[in-house]
């Protein structure tokens, strides 16, 4: 009876197996799903990502850690095909020798710019913002000249630095602390003379308000212009990005405003993207924008982790999704396309 049994329980066993693995699996991928579209990620490591478009070329850029790298491509959908270039690689010592986060590339007034954050021989604390100087029409080649730190007021830590050109003023923005102990991270603005000179005091434009804004501790951090006919937007990234609360807040000005007033800009109460925890997208953030050369599509390239608890490493990945605009003319970014998901590849590709 015992034996009897055993094989009427092992024989049920087998049969709920045998339904379970009978599951229906998804639909394979057809010919017909890849058709003119890419899939996320462009690059499985790349955090802080930058990209620029100039004479045909996408230039793009992102966080390494210790050199400044240009990427070169045609189709950004194809990034992970396209050459790249060591343009520059720190002394050994100095104000500029360690962790190169956020570097920038910049066309202005004839001649390429790249702003990045250093610091000195790995000392957080005294991280700043430095600025490099081609002529080359091509940013790949010909020489960079080391233009030296960019000292704006008060010469705190700062890092995440970017620029706009409005009016026929320069502006720079980045994150700094208030004081040298660290803390709350805010955003600031600044006049330019020139691409690597700052006039005037730091202003400060932001700082963590919100509960989304001070997941982990209080960050404003990765500011971004974007202009949108009569509207200038500070797009940046908000809470700590060792969390997966890590998402992007707004700012809203006129392009006829005084930048350098506070009281010009509002802040967005709730994200404009993000936080975001599905399909592999986790804690997404520090972005930048692209127009496509025909001037159709707006598109974001912005960093994310692909699981959960991965933090401020090299699991970033570079990810890009098209945006529109609303009705009242700001960004509407969406939410994060999964991984899983074709995009059609940006037009002219």
């Amino acid at each position: 009876m015992k034996n009897f049994l055993f094989l009427l329980l092992l024989a049920l066993y087998a049969c709920k197996s045998a339904d379970t693995s009978s599951t229906t699996p998804p639909p394979p991928v057809t010919a017909a799903d890849t058709v003119g579209k890419f899939r996320n990620p462009l690059l499985t490591v790349g955090p802080d990502p930058w990209v620029t478009y100039k004479d045909g070329f996408y230039y793009v850029m992102h966080t390494t850690g210790n050199n400044l790298r240009i990427y070169k491509t045609r189709t950004m959908s194809r990034l992970a095909a396209a050459p790249s270039f060591v343009v520059w690689t720190p002394p050994a010592t100095g104000p500029n020798s360690r962790d190169i986060w956020a570097p920038e590339l910049h066309f202005i007034n004839g001649k390429w710019y790249i702003y990045y954050a250093a610091d000195n021989n790995g000392a957080d604390a005294t991280h700043r913002m430095f600025v490099l100087e081609n002529e080359s029409a091509d940013p790949t080649q010909g020489t960079w000249t080391d233009k030296g730190q960019l000292n704006v007021a008060d010469n705190k830590w700062a890092i995440d630095g970017t620029v706009l050109q409005n009016n026929g003023q320069l502006y720079f923005a980045w994150s700094g602390w208030e004081n040298e102990q660290g803390g709350l991270q805010n955003l600031y603005i600044s006049k330019l003379t020139n691409p690597w000179t700052a006039e005037g005091p730091r202003i400060r434009l932001s700082t963590p308000d919100y509960a989304w804004e001070k997941q982990g501790f209080g960050v404003n951090e990765g500011p971004e212009f974007l202009v949108h006919n009569d509207k200038v937007f500070i797009i940046y990234s908000a809470s700590f990005c060792g969390t997966d609360q890590y998402a992007l807040g707004q700012l809203t000005a006129t392009t006829s405003a005084n930048l350098l007033d506070p009281a010009s800009w509002t802040k967005s109460a709730n994200p404009v993207f993000g936080p975001y925890g599905l399909n592999g997208t986790y804690g997404p953030g520090h972005q930048s924008f692209f127009t496509t050369p025909d001037g159709k599509e707006n598109w974001m390239v912005y960093h994310a982790n692909p699981g959960a608890g991965q933090g401020c490493g090299d699991q970033r990945s570079v990810r890009m999704q098209p945006f529109t605009w609303k009705a009242d003319g700001s960004p509407d970014f969406g939410q994060p396309v999964p991984l899983t998901q074709f995009i059609k590849r940006p037009s002219g590709e």
